[in-house]
């Protein structure tokens, strides 16, 4: 700040004079940088700055590219016995015997793992923002096997098709048959894997807040800044999400494995912060980690499962549909497309290998866009996240340079 802005005049006016070497004007200096260049890195987006941001994307994916290369090479030892053991695995692989059979089992099972753990934590990460795959693959896979359950009076779906695609079996027992937990035991192994994925994602946060305060360092990551104003200001806070993020601060710090297995346990937008506060007050891993995931894989999947499980079931769906019908002038029109869609649904189950009617219905049709939409904004998010990162560098260079003058 220049000696003659009116900011430091008036400073200078309330704490009296204010000389060159001032705490607070060193503070107040430097918190007025890091807003700036908070600012300026939060306008490096896409539809805003394209070229630029494209530019430092590349860049800072080449960094990434670098410092993961280096750290391979520094464990070489692990990616060599890492690199044996997949030569061991693809022999056998590849080597024909009876044991192909199990192999193919555990190949199948394997990839559907990898895949709902993946989901998980990019719903968790997100990079900057959280793909919600719970509500565009998991959630809609469970209400598809409940109507299935429902249709068919059966689980036991044939396989292959199931999972890519549900059949109803030729000898498909009475619906009566069918219960809630019958359901939940058919999704247990994705559900549970899902939310491992995202107890996964809920990493990050742990270990960066860990080392910072391990080493010392800022690491200048806004999430961790937002946390220590926070604990700077708590007894100024009045707003309600503050004194909720404190609320998760304080339950997490003061309670332990069970107050993180509180917070786990619910949807709750706000569990980042609970890692923070785990790795900045130094919770071990395994307590952080053993909560998070017992809550999150387990206690957390089983209430999501039982709400998806419970509203799409057979007579839910009928009650659903029968009420849109009930609402005045656009309830018929509106009544009319759910009715064919499940109608749809219903032919499709009872026929291995149909196909969909020649007339697309518009709410699979709307659906489908919904989800390219979001899954297209994630991909936008993660490159202006990596952009936004690469800025930071400059910035942080920048800065290092003035002090060595």
């Amino acid at each position: 700040l220049e000696p003659g802005d009116l900011g430091l005049d008036l400073r200078t006016s309330i704490y009296g004079n204010t000389s060159h070497n001032s705490p607070f004007k060193i503070k107040f200096t430097s918190f007025d940088r890091r807003q700036k260049d908070k600012e300026e890195r939060l306008s490096l987006v896409l539809w805003r700055r394209p070229v630029i941001t494209l530019h430092y994307f590349v860049l800072e994916t080449l960094i990434k590219l670098k410092e993961l290369t280096f750290k391979l090479w520094q464990r070489r030892g692990m990616v060599f016995l890492f690199l044996v053991l997949c030569t061991v695995f693809y022999i056998g692989y590849s080597s024909e015997g009876t044991h192909q059979h199990y192999v193919q089992y555990l190949e199948k099972k394997f990839l559907w793992c990898v895949y709902w753990v993946g989901l998980g934590i990019l719903s968790s990460v997100g990079l900057g923002t959280g793909l919600h795959t719970f509500l565009l693959y998991l959630g809609p896979h469970i209400a598809s096997v409940t109507l299935a359950a429902y249709e068919c009076g059966s689980i036991d779906f044939p396989e292959p098709p199931y999972p890519d695609e549900i059949v109803c079996p030729e000898d498909g027992s009475l619906a009566s048959n069918i219960s809630l937990l019958t359901i939940m035991s058919k999704v247990r192994l994705e559900a549970c894997m899902w939310g491992a994925g995202t107890a996964i994602g809920e990493l990050p946060p742990y270990f960066m807040a860990r080392a910072a305060r391990q080493s010392g360092a800022d690491p200048e990551d806004e999430d961790y800044e937002e946390f220590e104003e926070m604990l700077e200001q708590a007894k100024d806070a009045q707003d309600f999400v503050t004194r909720a993020k404190l609320g998760v601060q304080h339950m997490v710090q003061k309670v332990g494995f069970f107050g993180i297995l509180a917070c786990a346990s619910i949807p709750n937008p706000l569990f980042d912060l609970a890692g923070i506060t785990c790795g900045h007050f130094l919770v071990p891993f395994w307590t952080f980690f053993g909560a998070t995931l017992i809550g999150k894989a387990i206690i957390k999947m089983h209430i999501q499962k039982l709400f998806v499980i419970i509203t799409f079931s057979k007579h839910i769906v009928e009650q659903m549909v029968s009420l849109i019908g009930s609402v005045p002038k656009v309830g018929p029109l509106l009544q009319k497309p759910f009715s064919q869609y499940l109608e749809a649904q219903r032919n499709k189950l009872h026929h291995a290998g149909g196909r969909a009617p020649a007339e697309e219905n518009w709410l699979a049709w709307v659906f489908e866009k919904v989800v390219l939409v979001m899954v297209c904004y994630f991909i936008i998010s993660i490159v202006n996240s990596m952009a936004q990162s690469y800025a930071k560098r400059l910035q942080q260079l920048r800065h290092s340079e003035e002090k060595t003058k």
